[in-house]
């Protein structure tokens, strides 16, 4: 049975709970369309201050999650899961319940809440002052309580230290009876202030942002404040604490009760005499290198949109398989102008990163989308930053590198073999996946098809699928106008195989075929040739359009993770959760595998079988 005000009142309307603050909305809009000034109004502040609440947690989020800045100073070095954001899922609950409850105050007593004073020094003081004396030690007596007594613990604080790695978001994630005795640690200095003639907008908006600022600096799991603050100034350790104090607080559960003052566990006999020397152990390692990656996988953004699915943008968009939605739109421009300085940098983003068996596996984003692949002009510069990612790997001790879609697209690099030719003492090992790729897509044609129509034939992944197939018997319709490319794949057949490839030209050639096989984008009027019932299999980026209701498609090769993978928080571009693309899928094999070789150029037709089984010894499996 759920203790009394565990669950919060709207926990079962989802998404539709922002439609609580509706009628505000719709007040505002209404007055702002009849001209009215609305910045005097304390709905207006309420909502904008709910606004920059969101925004100052997603700015935390960002700060503590963007690996490449704030790796070498992370307290907990592991990665968020899938099961730490459903459970922090509604963070934000804590920021409707305080607006509602200062929207009712503000209805009710409406010479409290008075919006013409804008800025009161003696204000801001009297609830500092007020924070100090009165919060911050009703909050440690709280707090410990809420440990001391198992019934309050098990039945509201054990959800806020569920979660194992601390994160901008768990400082909202708590219950609703927490929540509520957290409002009167909020109010009491701003009502205090109020009271005594002192109380402003400015105040208002300084002390709420200041505490969630504080709140989430301590649940960031990045300790950036310097050691040799406290080494100089003793006293100033009782007044602020850092998120290396208070993770403490979370992984012994019994100490470093404080709110933001340790002053107050050092009075109560309380605090962790560990707190400052793991702190500067932590701040002295942030110049040491620290542990490197077993595999690295290089992949690039397809479009704008998809460029925020990072999990350091959105962590629960992010969490879910990439699909354009409406809230990112307001975000489109703000993308689109972060695009310039990235090009400029030209460096790969760490974007996330898991783990397999103790060995640390990250995916690595050039700033690069999909189009820029296509122009001419840009084709040295893209090779140029694939060749910079591969170095600095090579540099700091990376084994196996993947590269992803376009980044090994046989027009700009040759699949790889560029680099490889270039730098031929690499000493880790180039791969481009293909051959799990094709692994996977010969996998899910049944095994008693005797034709298949392949666009793309002579693209790296068609040849092999072409040459495998025409040793299993199977008849394939090369869909090339070239007939010299066309000759050469089939001359690589065994002679007594060769029959079974015939080059087509035109795409009505396959209208009895029902199984076809994808490597070059087919528009709608293409697909109209293929018979009811065909299902598509494809290898083409971007996926082409369901456009035919009575066919069957196939999602881009794909591969599912083993289940021994921990830590990972978000999904592979349209993928479901724990599924890779199989070109990522095929580095991860070569990493546990431990081949020496560079898996580059022209895919090894007699390598399939050999890859696919060792992907499934190893726990992958096919989607």
């Amino acid at each position: 049975m759920v203790a009394p005000l565990a669950n919060w009142p709207w926990h079962n309307l989802g998404s539709y709970k922002y439609f609580i603050i509706g009628p505000f909305v719709a007040q505002l809009s209404f007055l702002w369309w009849k001209g009215e000034t609305i910045t005097n109004l304390w709905c207006f502040h309420l909502l904008l201050l709910c606004v920059l609440r969101c925004f100052l947690h997603q700015l935390w989020h960002m700060y503590s999650n963007m690996y490449s800045l704030s790796h070498k100073r992370r307290i907990n070095h592991q990665p968020v899961d899938f099961n730490q954001i459903d459970l922090e899922w509604d963070w934000d609950n804590f920021i409707i319940l305080q607006g509602l409850i200062a929207a009712l105050i503000c209805y009710m007593f409406p010479s409290l809440t008075n919006c013409g004073i804008l800025w009161d020094t003696k204000g801001l003081i009297s609830a500092l002052i007020l924070h100090m004396a009165v919060s911050e030690p009703l909050y440690y007596f709280m707090h410990k309580l809420f440990h001391t007594q198992s019934y309050l613990f098990d039945s509201y604080h054990s959800l806020h230290h569920s979660s194992n790695v601390l994160q901008p978001f768990t400082a909202g994630n708590a219950t609703f009876m927490e929540h509520l005795l957290m409002l009167s640690i909020v109010a009491i200095p701003l009502m205090g202030g109020r009271l005594i003639g002192h109380g402003s907008v400015s105040m208002v908006y300084v002390y709420i942002l200041g505490f969630d600022f504080l709140r989430c600096m301590g649940h960031s799991n990045v300790e950036f404040i310097p050691h040799r603050i406290f080494d100089h100034l003793p006293f100033f350790r009782y007044l602020l604490y850092t998120p290396t104090y208070h993770s403490l607080h979370h992984s012994t559960k019994d100490c470093n009760f404080c709110l933001f003052m340790p002053l107050y566990d050092l009075l109560g006999n309380t605090l962790n005499t560990k707190s400052w020397d793991l702190h500067k152990q932590i701040s002295l390692n942030a110049g040491k290198r620290m542990k490197v990656p077993e595999f690295v996988f290089l992949g690039h953004a397809v479009d704008i949109t998809s460029s925020m699915h990072g999990s350091w943008v959105f962590r629960s968009f992010a969490s879910m398989p990439y699909s354009t939605r409406w809230f990112l739109l307001p975000f489109w421009p703000i993308a689109f102008l972060i695009i310039f300085p990235l090009w400029a940098w030209g460096k790969p983003i760490v974007t996330s990163f898991y783990n397999l068996r103790g060995k640390l596996q990250q995916t690595w984003i050039l700033p690069r989308y999909g189009f820029q692949y296509f122009l001419p002009f840009a084709k040295k510069g893209i090779n140029k930053q694939i060749e910079h990612a591969i170095l600095k790997a090579d540099k700091i001790g990376v084994k196996v590198i993947s590269l992803a879609a376009l980044n090994k697209n046989e027009a700009l690099n040759g699949g790889g073999t560029l680099f490889v030719n270039k730098h031929p003492n690499l000493r880790v090992r180039v791969v481009h996946g293909n051959t799990l790729t094709a692994a996977a897509i010969l996998d899910k044609i049944p095994k008693d098809v005797e034709e298949v129509f392949l666009t793309g034939a002579t693209s790296k992944l068609g040849r092999a699928i072409a040459l495998y197939l025409c040793r299993k018997q199977v008849r394939v319709l090369m869909l090339t106008l070239s007939t010299q490319r066309f000759e050469k794949i089939q001359k690589e057949a065994p002679v007594n195989f060769q029959k079974y490839l015939i080059q087509v030209t035109k795409y009505h050639t396959a209208k009895n075929c029902k199984t076809w096989i994808v490597g070059k984008w087919i528009t709608p009027r293409e697909q109209s040739w293929a018979p009811p019932g065909t299902h598509f299999h494809q290898f083409v980026v971007p996926p082409i359009l369901q456009f035919r209701r009575d066919c069957t498609y196939a999602g881009l090769a794909a591969m599912k993770l083993p289940l021994d993978v921990q830590g990972i928080g978000s999904c592979e571009y349209t993928m479901e959760r724990g599924v890779v693309h199989a070109c990522h899928a095929g580095g991860v094999v070569h990493s546990l595998e431990g081949w020496t070789h560079h898996e580059v150029g022209a895919i090894d037709v007699d390598r399939i079988n050999i890859v696919w089984e060792a992907a499934l010894k190893h726990g992958l499996q096919p989607v």
